[in-house]
């Protein structure tokens, strides 16, 4: 296969966005490839992590499709020593059969930011940790895609190395490959071994194990083991175990038996201190307004706030400037684009009318009163700023005489947002749930 092949079929699997800023980057080194291993090569360390981290399924993917293997992804740095093939099987052989396992070590308590959307979740995993096996065994954490499941699932992992614990932290599908590897080699006492004689036991995205009778067979019985012997257990997902179709009734009886805590979509302050926490950590400075102008227009996936930072600062870095708001914009641009295409004008007055306790028909409606006068004037000013409609579309979706209505709730509502707190607050709040889709 070709760099531009690859690319190809790529672009097809993800957002235009992810495309554009990060896989667009890739370069296939076919000559330094095989059949175990698939490497390619970008500019800067930032993209490759970020890459490797999101990406590497996805083109996986691709690979099992084009040329029925599913290679290990390596993403190297363009003029970067490249490791031997050999090298890269060696420490992949040795990270696969590690008896304890190396977390991502800035995923801690601390680098985490609570917020009323995890709190339950960051309380039960700390207690956890504290004391392992002793109550809330297992511990079911589940929610969306990047929301910070993994990061509380590796902080409990840290914090259990540090007190000298055995820890395995895997994902399902690295645990059904190692159990897999031994049936065929014949080796399942070492599985046996190193699953069931271990503190701690991490298992990420565990609805994957939807539809794979053997491996839930051994799961099972991984489970009643260290259960038994009140060796801690923490699991995540990305739905109740109920809603694991494919998931044998023994399996979600034993996960229904602990505490099971949701992890919710972030408030807009909670998001806002994500973002301020994240570019503390990664050393990017940004001023309130460029924090607030990302957390108002991005979703509240952690992992894609991580992402728009690094393309931040790589953009800054690049052309030796600042970061300013003009750069953010810029970074944005495709991505707000994007959003605008996917809300709806019906999206904007069911938030407003439920959040502002107003009939959606008063909006519509000639009635004058304050509140609906007020409510009205924040779908206006929100759907021009969330939507490709121009002044007349609006104007004709809500009933009103033309568009010079329009023009004087935006003008007003800008008016507001320069003088009164309380309501530039308001917006930025039904904004966020709007974008997220929070309601």
């Amino acid at each position: 296969m070709t760099t531009k092949e690859i690319l190809s079929q790529l672009q097809e699997e993800v957002s235009k966005n992810d495309y554009e800023r990060y896989l667009k980057q890739l370069v296939y080194k076919k000559s330094s490839s095989s059949d175990d291993i698939a490497v390619f090569e970008v500019t800067n360390k930032f993209i490759a992590n970020y890459i490797k981290t999101k990406f590497s399924p996805i083109i996986q993917e691709v690979f099992e499709k084009n040329k029925n293997t599913k290679p290990s992804i390596e993403i190297k740095i363009a003029g970067e020593r490249r490791r031997t093939t050999k090298e890269i099987l060696n420490q992949k052989i040795s990270n696969d059969t590690s008896e304890s396992t190396i977390l991502n070590q800035s995923y801690t308590f601390e680098s985490f930011v609570v917020g009323n959307s995890n709190k339950m979740a960051y309380t039960a995993s700390k207690a956890v940790a504290e004391k392992p096996g002793v109550q809330y065994n297992p511990l079911f954490l589940y929610g969306g895609t990047g929301l910070g499941k993994t990061h509380l699932l590796q902080a409990i992992g840290n914090d259990a190395i540090e007190k000298d614990r055995n820890v395995i932290y895997v994902t399902v599908e690295q645990f059904m490959n190692d159990f897999l590897f031994s049936m065929k080699n014949k080796n399942l006492e070492h599985f046996k071994s190193k699953y069931r004689q271990c503190d701690l036991l991490l298992i990420d995205d565990v609805q994957f194990l939807s539809g794979k009778e053997t491996t839930q067979e051994e799961f099972f019985h991984t489970f009643n083991e260290l259960h038994n012997a009140n060796k801690q257990i923490v699991l995540t997902s990305d739905k109740l175990p109920s809603q694991i179709a494919g998931l044998e009734e023994r399996l979600k009886s034993r996960f229904d038996h602990g505490l099971k805590s949701h992890i919710q979509l972030p408030e807009l302050e909670t998001k806002i201190a994500i973002i301020e926490k994240k570019s503390e950590l990664n050393g990017i400075h940004l001023n309130k307004d460029i924090v607030q102008y990302i957390a108002t227009n991005l979703g509240n996936s952690i992992r894609e706030i991580e992402g728009v930072l690094i393309q931040i600062n790589a953009n800054a870095n690049l052309i030796g400037g600042d970061i300013n708001i003009e750069l953010v914009k810029r970074v944005l641009k495709d991505q707000i684009k994007e959003t605008k295409e996917n809300i709806k004008l019906i999206d904007i007055i069911n938030v407003v009318s439920n959040e502002l306790n107003i009939k959606p028909s008063d909006l519509k409606s000639s009635k004058r009163t304050k509140n609906v006068v007020d409510a009205r004037r924040t779908v206006i000013y929100l759907a021009r700023e969330l939507t490709h409609n121009s002044m007349p579309d609006i104007a004709k979706f809500l009933g009103m005489k033309d568009h010079s209505s329009v023009s004087k709730n935006i003008s007003k509502a800008n008016e507001l947002i320069e003088t009164d707190e309380n309501f530039r607050l308001k917006l930025e709040n039904l904004k966020n749930k709007i974008i997220n889709k929070d309601y």
